[in-house]
């Protein structure tokens, strides 16, 4: 097959049936989910047929700018995310920014370098390539840096007397919460390792999946897929540590204390 085939509207309202009979489901059980189904459900496919607009758009024009600004705003919208995940969010504009910056430096550089080493289109900020791109990488490091946060906070908060025994008998901060770094180091990293370690025998990636469907060779959907988990994985460690080691500098001084005061 040398193209894909085409959906109509009633293709994906045959499909959306699925989700109603969940819905029904959960109402049927007492779970109370069929109103958060429905909402989340049409929240996506309003999402995704803006976004569809948009892309239209940005293809067409193919312009720097433009592009730029898209990217800047998904990674806004994605330490969004990551602030409303936290349990224990940091106090301030270190609430939004420590996600935020980590995230568009890690996606960011890990992205360039991916459209000008290896992929390289003409122009190399070709939306078609650069914004798809980026958001399979931001979502990735999102949801690693959105846990590595996260679990750094909850442990300081749970551990605080073991730290300040550690701080009280002459350890600096660094080495007074090293187990706690190392653990929210962990819970980052480990939703990239596991998908990497069940790509290609438990599931087929969804960029793989839409290569092969649209006609392009396996093998050759197959590079481009370890390219992007390769990427993926790097920008989500990268993320990670800078995230976890930022909010250990942030929940500390320069006199070596304890500052849960900066947590909500």
């Amino acid at each position: 097959m040398n193209g894909y085939v085409a959906l109509s509207n009633w293709d994906l309202a045959a499909a959306a049936v699925l989700l109603i009979l969940n819905a029904a489901l959960s109402l049927w059980l007492q779970l109370g989910l069929a109103r958060q189904l429905l909402i989340a459900g049409l929240r996506m496919t309003i999402q995704l047929l803006l976004v569809g607009l948009v892309l239209k758009f940005l293809f067409a024009v193919v312009s720097p700018w433009l592009t730029g600004a898209a990217m800047l705003f998904m990674a806004a919208v994605a330490g969004y995310e990551v602030m409303a995940r936290q349990t224990h969010g940091l106090r301030g504009l270190w609430r939004y920014g420590l996600g935020f910056s980590t995230m568009m430096a890690a996606a960011g550089m890990v992205t360039l370098a991916a459209l000008t080493v290896q992929i390289q289109p003409d122009p190399w900020y070709d939306p078609r390539y650069a914004i798809p791109l980026f958001g399979m990488i931001l979502g990735n490091a999102m949801t690693g840096i959105a846990l590595g946060l996260n679990t750094l906070t909850e442990t300081v908060t749970r551990e605080k007397i073991a730290i300040e025994a550690q701080l009280l008998l002459g350890a600096d901060r660094w080495h007074a919460m090293r187990p706690f770094t190392r653990k929210a180091l962990t819970s980052g990293f480990m939703p990239i390792i596991n998908a990497m370690a069940a790509t290609g025998i438990v599931s087929l990636p969804g960029m793989m999946t839409g290569q092969i469907l649209a006609g392009v060779e396996p093998t050759q959907a197959v590079r481009y897929q370890l390219l992007i988990m390769f990427l993926i994985g790097g920008a989500t460690g990268l993320g990670v540590l800078l995230a976890v080691l930022g909010g250990v500098w942030r929940l500390s001084d320069d006199r070596h204390r304890l500052r849960l005061d900066r947590l909500l």
